[in-house]
């Protein structure tokens, strides 16, 4: 089952690696459905994926729903519940199950384990073989006409794109997988899933029902990662049943590998000598090459089939279509999923636990022990994961952090940043940049409150949709919630006086502090914080506006970004299947997106891609995810338009046809007009007067989330312009402690953070500390320099200064600093 993008638990962990699936909880989590420019939590494109392949995971407490789980099984859990997803026909999902060569599940494997099996496993084996044969006979008598099928072959090896070809099939006998033979064979052994119609994720051995483009998606895709460690979760879980005789929670993909969760005996704890008997029945598994077959299940089946289980009874009594689901069977696990998966566990050629540990919602949720696990189809592929993590862990952010004394956590405040002096100096650097290009870009920077009446909320809609992430209180009798977002506010001084089209595009900006309620156990570093500032604008244009705004929007992109060294890329989500605003409104704006994207690509800007369906209901977006040094994707900028907003609030303008000037008028509260949260329908703009857009973005996003990217992307070495640790001046011998000192004030007069180490220790541990501090530069003088009114300078990036520094002259070098400073270069020279 799935969980939220988060998804990192805390808790006492036995780790292989710290930071081994570290960034699996500083994953983008959902950004709230009515601020697009929330950004703390970039999405990572696995987040994305696993609303697909899983039951998604909701906030909910099944403790009520199902009792029997006693003795060891007694404690309660915090169990996630699936997004809302549209019902399948009832013969879809399951049709790969019945075709004419398909593995038997009784296998001989499976018979051999059968013995050592819990009672429960070998009851829901025996009734999924049930259903199975049922759902046989209704396939069988199912016409299976002719159909025709597109295949995209890939790319050839100059890297091109092979021209599509087009087979004769049959429905409900033809799956993705028979078309292999037509791949070319360097190609088709990185194929773990296929696609359908460039929308749906198809298992390979699953039949098709019509006619349709099918390609396939390789492991070395997103995509194709997430279907890949999602089947290894299914196996960790096979290995957990047979090893603890545990109930399972869920289990999906992270961003780095799986977990699965499971409710063990009371008492048991898993413990690292637990690994290697768990890793030990995978390889096992892997050898069986067991197949992964799906079914469709009815509810009141569903319920037999899963009954011993709390956890699963709470998924279907509660998240479920009334229609049913699938489960899939790997071996003697069967579990709710909505797949897709691999062909079979074959496919998988190295496996490893990585780390385990108690996870647990709150206080008054059960506790389940977690595992994670890592596995690859070709054990390389592990050894250099490894590798990778190894240098990961070297550039922990928090470790880092610690080391250069930048920030830290303490338990009075959890969720929330204490910045020392050095932290506080990149953070008003990244600002001070921000500001700057405001002002060159027609910003204006605005300052809102940071807590509210709940009567906005109501009327924004946050309220509805996520007030159980928000601080709320009471004063006075009256609720109140800090402000988690800036939109609402912007509205509320968008809207408290008459607007002209003349004043249009209106850029706001606000740097406000912002709260949310994370999970205790989501808290994870700088990546994911309970407050935190953000830049945090909201653009109100016409609709004619919208391309002009996106690309000047791309335009400040590749500035900023650009000073990271940070490559970046773009997807369009467009609409979803559930929307509000009217359909010509929407397809107006996607095609002034998609306007903006042709523009941006055809002006040396990069691909974009398509994601169709997965806009949010409010508008369209585009997503930016960059890349850091480890390669490492995360996604800090979002673009947004939001049709919603402007409606709530009843925003409008004066339009050309008007011919007026701006005239003051009463204020806009922010409240409803009658009781709070009523549905009582936003008037619409009189005669001459229009409705604005609102594009809701942000480029860094969470300054806390983006500091510990960028410390993580620079490994602690900071560009001179971001640098808390500029200069270190260090002296040959005492009688030049004056000149030093002087040197320091002459820099400290230009504004540049520099030390000095007049010390008794030796000149060589002084340039060592400077070294393992990070210092971009230190000046090293003695009597020739002071004499001279020069420095020897050491490069912290120029190994060939760093025995016998450059003597440069002192007013050249503070000059040749400054600029450096000025230009915002990342090489570390003058």
């Amino acid at each position: 089952m799935g969980t939220r993008a988060n998804g990192e638990a805390a808790g006492s962990y036995e780790s292989r690696n710290d930071l081994a699936l570290r960034s699996a909880a500083s994953d983008p989590a959902a950004e709230p459905q009515s601020n697009p420019s929330n950004t703390q939590g970039p999405k990572s494109s696995h987040a994305k994926q696993n609303s697909k392949i899983e039951l998604e995971a909701a906030q909910s407490n099944p403790e009520s729903n199902a009792q029997g789980l006693k003795s060891e099984h007694s404690r309660k859990t915090s169990v996630n519940g699936p997004k809302a997803r549209q019902p399948q026909s009832k013969d879809a999902p399951d049709s790969q199950v019945f075709k004419e060569n398909a593995t038997p599940s009784n296998s001989t494997a499976n018979q051999a384990m059968t013995t050592s099996l819990p009672d429960f496993v070998v009851r829901r084996n025996e009734l999924f073989d049930k259903f199975k044969r049922q759902r046989h006979a209704e396939i069988l008598e199912k016409e299976k006409p002719e159909i025709n099928v597109v295949l995209d072959l890939g790319l050839d090896k100059q890297g091109k794109t092979k021209a599509a070809m087009s087979v004769a099939a049959k429905a409900w006998e033809s799956t993705p997988g028979s078309f292999l033979k037509h791949v070319d064979k360097d190609f088709s052994s990185d194929i773990v899933i296929a696609k359908i119609d460039g929308k749906e994720l198809w298992d390979l051995d699953r039949p098709l029902e019509y006619g349709c483009r099918v390609s396939y998606i390789p492991f070395s895709s997103t995509e194709g990662r997430n279907v890949f460690w999602h089947s290894c979760a299914h196996v960790l879980g096979e290995a957990c049943e047979c090893q603890f005789n545990c109930l399972l929670s869920h289990g999906p993909p992270v961003e780095q590998g799986f977990f699965y969760d499971m409710a063990i005996a009371e008492g048991q704890v898993v413990k690292e000598v637990d690994w290697a008997p768990l890793e030990k029945k995978a390889a096992q598994f892997f050898k069986e090459k067991q197949p992964f077959e799906r079914l469709h299940v009815s509810i009141p089946d569903l319920k037999e089939m899963f009954g011993y289980s709390k956890y699963k009874m709470y998924y279907i009594e509660n998240l479920l279509p009334s229609e049913g689901s699938t489960v899939y069977k790997c071996g003697s696990l069967v579990d709710l999923c909505l797949g897709p998966h691999i062909q079979n566990t074959g496919k998988i050629k190295a496996f490893q636990i990585m780390k385990v540990g108690e996870h647990g919602r709150d206080k008054n949720d059960d506790s389940l022990q977690r595992i994670y696990g890592v596995a690859f189809p070709e054990k390389k592929q592990m050894t250099a994961h490894k590798k990778f993590l190894e240098e990961a862990s070297k550039r922990d952010h928090r470790k880092i952090g610690a080391e250069q004394e930048l920030f830290f956590f303490d338990d009075v405040s959890p969720g929330n940043a204490f910045f020392l002096p050095h932290g506080t100096i990149i953070f008003n650097a990244l600002q001070k940049l921000l500001r700057s290009e405001y002002q060159k870009r027609g910003y204006q920077e605005v300052q809102t409150p940071n807590m509210y009446d709940v009567d906005l909320w109501k009327r924004s809609g946050h309220w509805q949709h996520y007030r159980d992430d928000m601080f709320s209180l009471e004063v006075e009798k009256k609720k109140w919630a800090l402000k988690p977002m800036n939109c609402p506010g912007h509205c509320i001084i968008f809207g408290h006086r008459e607007r002209s089209y003349r004043e249009l595009p209106l850029r706001m900006a606000d740097f406000g502090v912002l709260h949310r309620n994370e999970a205790s156990g989501a808290l994870n570093g700088m990546t994911r914080v309970r407050r935190f500032q953000q830049d945090d604008t909201h653009i109100f244009c016409t609709q004619d506006q919208i391309t002009q705004e996106i690309e000047g929007l791309f335009d400040f992109l590749k500035c900023i970004y650009g000073l990271f060294g940070f490559p970046f890329k773009l997807e369009l989500s467009t609409r979803p299947e559930k929307y509000l605003g009217d359909l010509e409104t929407w397809e107006i704006a996607e095609s002034k997106l998609k306007e903006a994207l042709e523009e941006f690509t055809a002006s040396g800007g990069g691909q974009w891609e398509l994601n169709e369906g997965d806009g949010a209901f409010y508008g369209p977006k585009i997503d930016i995810g960059i890349s850091d040094a480890l390669k490492r994707e995360f996604q800090c900028a979002t673009i947004q338009l939001d049709f919603q907003l402007p409606q709530n609030f009843e925003l409008e303008y004066m339009t050309a046809e008007t011919g007026s000037k701006p005239k003051a008028t009463e204020s806009v509260d922010g409240k409803p007009d009658d009781a709070a949260g009523s549905s009582s329908k936003p008037k619409a703009p009189g005669p001459g007067r229009a409705r604005p857009v609102m594009i809701h973005r942000a480029i860094v996003g969470s300054f806390e989330r983006f500091i510990a990217i960028m410390t993580e992307h620079f490994a602690g070495k900071w560009p001179f312009w971001l640098s808390p640790r500029q200069v270190l001046v260090i002296p040959v011998m005492p009688t030049v402690n004056d000149y030093v000192e002087e040197v320091q004030q002459l820099l400290r007069a230009q504004k540049m953070h520099a030390d000095i180490d007049i010390s008794g220790s030796t000149m060589k541990k002084k340039i060592l500390t400077g070294q393992l501090a990070q210092y971009n530069f230190i000046f090293v003088v003695g009597a020739q320099e002071k004499e001279s009114r020069s420095v020897n300078i050491r490069n912290r990036d120029d190994q060939e200064t760093q025995s016998k520094g450059e003597l440069i002259p002192l007013d050249d070098a503070i000059r040749k600093l400054k600029a450096l400073r000025k230009e915002r270069r990342l090489i570390n020279s003058i």
